[in-house]
């Protein structure tokens, strides 16, 4: 029987909505995640980088347990172990880039921790046009490296390492990230995200001790533990099986620039031409290899047996 007008209307609507949702839950785990780390600043004079890093992992982690309830849901050995890579990955970058966070600016801070992200979409393809996007994405990160803040010099090298390092886990977020949440999203940000509180806890607790649970931390922790954690990763974590590899790579590239717009809005930190040139050299790197990548070049992640 042929479809009525209404009918077909119906399905393009579904149509456009499968295709947009993803997007949109994107985009706003991006400006999430941004936002989140400007008011997590506000506690590092309390209880330090490593403090705001674990309280925040820790009360994440509670809320997704007790409104997902994951353990519901049964996960196979292959899963677990993309899952538990997941999960160090996702704890580990979040410790070193709130230690870049004392002493870069948000935006370079994000920039130069998109590498990772950056790396392994140049890792996708193997072609000469690539080598102007990996041209392109050295040249903005000497730039950030050596300009620094606002053009006064080059930034604190520590800082710049660990943002840097940051960019190696949040390569293995994204490559371990998808195969965890190819059955169920939800489950596998909840459970990595656990995984990291388990991590990164100990670390914050030996360095600061109980002070992570004083009454006036608190708020503030909640507050960054559902914009910076339990929102933005359950929300990529759906979206990231449902997005084809080139629209998720070009979305993500974006990041950059969004942590540079959140640390102007937030904190007051201005950065001059030459550094917003610099991160959007990144970008542009990002969006080119994003758009040129080949579908047969995808690069698939060795993930154990």
């Amino acid at each position: 029987m042929p479809q009525t007008s209404g009918g077909v209307m119906s399905v393009a609507m579904r149509e456009f909505f499968a295709r947009v949702w993803p997007v949109a839950m994107l985009i706003v785990a991006m400006c999430s995640i941004q936002s989140g780390a400007s008011v997590a600043k506000s506690l590092f004079p309390v209880i330090g980088a490593t403090g705001t890093t674990s309280i925040r992992l820790i009360i994440a982690a509670l809320l997704l347990l007790i409104v997902m309830r994951p353990w519901r849901q049964p996960l196979s050995r292959r899963a677990w172990k993309s899952t538990l890579i997941y999960g160090v990955s996702l704890g580990v970058m979040n410790l070193l880039f709130y230690q870049a966070l004392r002493t870069v600016p948000l935006g370079i801070a994000v920039a130069l921790e998109f590498t990772g992200p950056l790396a392994v979409a140049m890792l996708s393809s193997r072609r000469w046009l690539d080598l102007l996007w990996v041209a392109l994405a050295v040249l903005g990160l000497i730039c950030l490296l050596l300009l620094g803040d606002g053009g006064s010099g080059p930034i604190d090298p520590h800082g710049a390492a660990c943002a840097l390092g940051a960019g190696v886990c949040w390569a293995l977020y994204i490559l371990f990230g998808q195969k965890a949440g190819a059955i169920n999203g939800a489950q596998s940000a909840t459970l990595g995200i656990t995984i990291a509180a388990v991590v990164i806890a100990p670390v914050g607790l030996l360095d600061v001790g109980t002070a992570i649970f004083a009454p006036e931390v608190l708020p503030y922790a909640l507050a960054v533990a559902i914009l910076s954690t339990a929102l933005p990763y359950t929300l990529e974590m759906i979206a990231m099986p449902r997005l084809p590899t080139q629209t998720f790579g070009t979305l993500m590239s974006l990041e950059p620039a969004v942590g540079a717009l959140s640390g102007l809005l937030f904190l007051g930190q201005l950065l001059g031409t030459l550094q917003w040139l610099a991160i959007g050299l990144v970008i542009t790197a990002s969006i080119g290899t994003t758009l040129t990548i080949r579908r047969r070049d995808t690069f698939e992640a060795p993930v154990p047996d």
